[in-house]
């Protein structure tokens, strides 16, 4: 392996590590929603329409994996925590406990001024701003999520009116180093969102030839000269209505 000057470039292709993602004894659905919307996960858990099945475990403790039974089908449940590397590590953890179809639903800030709240994005690319995405696949600018996924998602949105546009999304690390000049460049490069955790996502579905796709809402406003957190988090039925529609494209897969 060459050694490159900055350590995050050097990619190792070798695809067994010294510690190996590990499912244990976690029966994973085919189909998986990852879902970053607690609020909703507790609103399905209280009525009886998830059952925890198991769960994975960090420093914070247990993260629970919930099954559904949706349209027939079982479908599984889980949120991968905010940021790359613990969401890109609990992906591979679902990928060996036999996930392979996934379609995540989040939120995203606004790097288009015509993105109102809550209007929907769907990411068919994102710029790797972040590290994790460099262990799993070469460096380059953008990864792609999987055409299938996005192919799926547009087709369930499509079918039932709801208004979306797809395009690239800006994938960092760092919140509060999202500089003037850094959302002008992304926003330039044809960025209409920013968040935390695409471009990992992206690239670990490919490392593992996996499926992977993801919905994301227009929140807080980054077009403007001052930050606008247009209240993002409370728009409840919306995130409800992304997670059975996120449910709904990953059952076409």
């Amino acid at each position: 392996m060459k050694r490159e000057r900055v350590p995050i470039l050097e990619y190792d292709p070798v695809k067994t590590a010294v510690i190996t993602p590990s499912g244990g004894d976690l029966a994973v659905p085919e189909h998986c929603i990852i879902c970053f919307f607690q609020d909703v996960i507790d609103g399905l858990r209280e009525i009886g329409s998830v059952e925890e099945i198991g769960h994975r475990a960090s420093e914070m403790g247990k993260h629970p994996v919930y099954g559904a039974t949706i349209n027939g089908a079982r479908i599984g449940v889980f949120h991968p925590g905010v940021g790359a590397p613990l969401a890109a590590g609990f992906l591979d953890e679902l990928i060996a406990g036999g996930g392979r179809k996934f379609i995540a639903c989040g939120g995203a800030g606004a790097l288009d001024k015509h993105l109102t709240l809550g209007h929907l994005v769907v990411p068919n690319a994102a710029v790797r701003d972040e590290g994790t995405s460099y262990h799993y696949l070469p460096p380059s600018r953008d990864v792609v999520a999987s055409p299938e996924a996005v192919a799926a998602i547009e087709a369930t949105l499509t079918k039932h009116g709801v208004p979306y546009v797809v395009g690239k999304t800006w994938t960092t690390d760092a919140i509060y180093r999202e500089t003037r000049e850094r959302v002008n460049r992304r926003r330039d490069e044809g960025c209409l969102t920013v968040e935390m955790e695409a471009a990992a996502f992206f690239a670990v579905a490919q490392f593992r030839g996996v499926t992977f796709g993801q919905i994301l809402y227009s929140g807080d406003d980054l077009t403007g000269d001052e930050w606008d957190s247009r209240d993002w988090q409370t728009q409840s039925d919306v995130r409800r209505r992304m997670f059975e529609l996120a449910a709904e494209a990953c059952l076409l897969l």
